[in-house]
């Protein structure tokens, strides 16, 4: 019997405040600065006669560059259907001194926020704008006309280890409990959860400090405090289960939102679908165990020129596994136009490789 990867099956609950109304809302520099960023100090644990652990150490150097985020949305999520405005709450991580902010895109209800305001750590406030986001990717840019920030420093997330130390910063369950600390470890890695019934993400870390509403978007920190993650969601069915996307996944998008204001991901150029969910659509049961079922090609496009055909199964992007369509579009972030990379798909149950070129 052919075995399918299937993720761990949890559902989980993105950590938004809801409204007092019921209406839940799904509320750096360029790469030489990112670069330079990611080479911090080690953080010193003494401090005079005081001695100083390795929290607050962290929570000293990286709470400056921790903001709140206050949004207002319009929503219509009731059975008359009449509009109600929501507020939310969450936090965002400074990631350019010239007033760029890294945060989830729930946190701005997907780009749907009719106002974003800014807290800094020094208590002063400021109306922000969405200039990006991305629901799948779930990561969102801010931006205040504000210079002279704090700017967090990025560390690697490749680097990152089960059992290495975690430390969060935001603001659970809203601005009352602003710039809390919880610790812990890195309990687990490449975790894929289910945000509902038909989306899944995938290459999180996993932790077991206390990440709870209020606190997506925020940073995940090693021991130097440096930003390995951005907070995303909690388990809804246990406790000590957090999950983060990797930074090393946003540092892309901060580096071309910087420079261009924007930020386009390169297209392939199919409609596809996960391997298990036509299988199950079509009752039948094809090679491969996991992939993504290409069920078409655009006439034109960078698939096309690579001579991939309807039928294809995609099971690898350059060096990383394509195991879903969530997988294929967040390895689609790593490209530019003009790259070439290699493709290796199932074919008549034959692995086949083919080079695209990609375009925007």
């Amino acid at each position: 019997m052919k075995l399918k990867n299937k993720g761990i099956g949890i559902i989980v609950v993105v950590a938004v405040i809801s409204s007092i109304l019921g209406s839940s809302l799904t509320l750096f520099a360029l790469k030489d600065k990112i670069a330079s960023s990611s080479q911090s100090s080690n953080i010193v644990v003494s401090e005079g006669s005081k001695s100083q652990n390795v929290y607050q150490a962290v929570a000293k150097k990286a709470t400056p560059s921790v903001v709140g985020i206050t949004t207002t949305s319009v929503s219509q999520d009731n059975m008359f259907a009449i509009p109600q405005e929501t507020q939310g709450v969450g936090t965002g991580i400074i990631v350019d001194s010239n007033g760029y902010i890294l945060t989830n895109s729930h946190v701005v209800s997907d780009g749907d926020a009719t106002s974003v305001n800014v807290l800094f750590s020094d208590g002063s406030d400021i109306e922000g704008k969405v200039i990006w986001y991305d629901s799948q990717m779930d990561l969102a840019m801010v931006k205040v006309d504000k210079t002279g920030l704090t700017a967090a420093d990025l560390g690697d997330s490749d680097e990152v280890e089960v059992g290495d130390i975690s430390i969060a910063i935001g603001n659970p369950l809203g601005l009352d409990l602003q710039k809390s600390v919880t610790q812990g470890i890195i309990s687990g890695l490449d975790r894929t959860i289910s945000t509902d019934q038909s989306t899944n993400m995938t290459g999180l870390i996993q932790t077991d400090a206390s990440i709870n509403s209020g606190n997506s978007g925020g940073p995940l920190l090693n021991e130097k405090g440096e930003v390995i993650g951005i907070n995303t969601a909690k388990a809804s069915q246990g406790e000590g289960l957090g999950f983060a996307i990797p930074i090393n996944t946003a540092k892309n998008i901060i580096t071309e939102v910087i420079k261009d204001g924007n930020y386009e991901k390169v297209t392939l150029g199919i409609k596809g679908t996960d391997l298990e969910t036509y299988e199950q659509a079509v009752g039948q049961d094809l090679t491969g165990d996991s992939g993504v079922y290409v069920a078409e090609v655009t006439s034109g496009s960078a698939a096309e020129k690579a001579n991939m055909a309807a039928g294809d199964i995609i099971i690898k992007l350059g060096d990383t596994e394509i195991t879903s369509m969530n997988d294929l579009n967040k390895a689609l972030y790593n490209y530019r136009s003009g790259d070439k990379a290699e493709i290796t798909v199932l074919r008549n149950g034959k692995e086949q490789k083919l080079t695209v070129t990609f375009s925007k």
